[in-house]
């Protein structure tokens, strides 16, 4: 039995078309484009392309916004996403002999994408803008800047306690914490997740009982950086963000003690974040480039049905039965049964588990399989599979069952949940253990002859689930014999 499990469990996304206007909307990225249809010939810009200062109050009056620090800041950064994502294009100021010192602007031919290009382009455009925020979201804070003037105007880097690769990169991993408590089935889903926890869950060991005052103090210096990152990263659309409330900080070092189990006071007060669809197709995108075994649900549906079957056997119930959705959407039904029914064939270790989603399958594709279904009736690895198949719709003519396809089938089903449930809840699986040997006296005296390659590791987990001892010892000898036919 196969033991493969994915990295990360498959997200579920909105199609690229819902995702690009999403994109289009998410407010950084809007700004950066209408600071890009404002820009002109007379727009002036500094050495490190960013707009000068005196153009700062028209180009946040550009915006809707009010001319003050606040305007002047939002669209300093607008300007410098359209920058980076090629919205608009810089010509560096020349220092002829005129005195000229400003550099010019014209638009880029991203800027064209925008209502011209396709949902990918779009995608693209914003990824390049969701870099942007990352950088600024773990860039050094203004207020870490100040006093480190000297007095010839420039910054003394050797004093700020900054490492961009750390920061970068502890950031990356509370998004990833993120992203998988948000795909993983029993997780946040789409509720927000708790600062906190968050934050916990990048400082704390996992095998720590009681957190120290140190692990409790690197906690609350977590939250309050990632409460300014998520207010630098909510704009661009790749979260949701409820940041802490002011009141709860500090007088004396501005930090919040972070709430402990038990608490009664509203967790949400210490901030609550969920990434948007949006953040959720970034952050998987970010992975899929640092190679990341992340999949999504639909990235097996132009693919052979061999490749759905194992695919989906790594997959939760409901992402499964939507993959097999999505695979079928593009096929006819019987051929698509048939190819469904060759691929299950097989005495790897994972052809149990193709067999059970392949029945799955089956049930979705509904009566316009049954043809594809009763040429197989005599396959000794299929022929089981597809009699419950025909029972279940309560098809005529449903042959009976010879003698060992019943004992295989049973070998090969209890074999597939095994491999299903991994070292989950077996409390199903002890069920069907059990009623299977109470329908079937004298189970095992067959059982063991079984010429199936999984009937000793089978044999042994039902004597290690069957609660009656007595049975449970039958199944051991059973097992015992098993291996020992098969050693000969």
């Amino acid at each position: 039995m196969s033991s493969d499990r994915p990295t990360l469990p498959p997200v579920r996304l909105p199609s690229d078309a819902e995702l690009a206007r999403d994109a289009l909307v998410a407010p950084l990225l809007a700004r950066a484009v209408r600071l890009a249809r404002w820009a002109g010939p007379e727009t002036r810009v500094g050495a490190g392309g960013e707009l000068v200062e005196d153009q700062l109050p028209a180009a946040a009056e550009a915006l809707g916004l009010t001319p003050d620090d606040d305007g002047a800041a939002y669209a300093s950064e607008a300007w410098r996403v359209a920058v980076d994502t090629g919205l608009v294009v810089v010509e560096e100021p020349q220092d002829d002999e005129g005195g000229g010192e400003d550099g010019s602007v014209e638009a880029g031919g991203q800027l064209a994408l925008v209502t011209g290009g396709a949902p990918q382009d779009v995608l693209a455009l914003w990824l390049d803008a969701l870099e942007t925020a990352l950088a600024d979201a773990t860039a050094p804070l203004l207020d870490d800047l100040a006093g480190l003037l000297g007095e010839d105007g420039d910054l003394d880097l050797d004093a700020l306690d900054w490492d961009p690769q750390a920061e970068a990169e502890f950031l990356d991993g509370v998004l990833g914490n993120l992203y998988l408590l948000t795909v993983t089935e029993g997780g946040s889903g789409d509720a927000p997740v708790p600062l906190p926890a968050l934050a916990a869950s990048m400082i704390v060991p996992d095998d720590m009982g009681e957190p120290t005052d140190d692990i409790l103090e690197q906690v609350s210096d977590a939250m309050m950086r990632l409460d300014d990152q998520f207010q630098v990263l909510e704009p661009v659309g790749l979260v949701e963000y409820q940041p802490v409330d002011e009141s709860l900080m500090a007088e004396e070092g501005e930090e919040p003690a972070p709430a402990q189990e038990g608490d009664d006071e509203d967790v949400s007060r210490y901030g609550m974040v969920r990434l948007t669809p949006l953040g959720l197709y970034g952050v998987r995108a970010r992975m899929l480039e640092a190679g990341v075994d992340a999949p999504a649900v639909g990235d097996l549906a132009d693919k052979g049905a061999d490749v759905l079957l194992d695919g989906v056997a790594r997959y939760p119930e409901a992402s499964a039965r939507a993959e097999t959705h999505a695979w079928l959407a593009r096929r006819e039904p019987l051929p698509a049964a048939r190819e469904l029914l060759a691929a299950a064939k097989g005495t790897d270790a994972g052809s149990p588990l193709r067999r059970l989603h392949c029945q799955q399958a089956l049930s979705l594709v509904g009566a316009e399989a049954e043809p594809a279904v009763r040429e197989v009736l005599d396959d000794p690895e299929l022929g089981g599979l597809a009699r419950v198949w025909l029972a279940e719709r309560e098809a005529a003519d449903v042959p009976a069952p010879p003698e060992p396809m019943i004992f295989w089938l049973a070998i090969d089903t209890i074999a597939a949940q095994l491999d299903a449930v991994g070292g989950g809840d077996l409390e199903e699986l002890q069920e069907l253990v059990e009623g299977l040997t109470s329908r079937h006296g004298g189970f095992f005296d067959s059982a063991w002859r079984v010429e199936h390659p999984a009937t000793p590791e089978v044999l042994e987990a039902m004597g290690r689930l069957h609660r009656d001892k007595r049975v449970a010892k039958e199944a051991r000898k059973a097992a015992f014999k098993a291996r020992s036919r098969t050693a000969d």
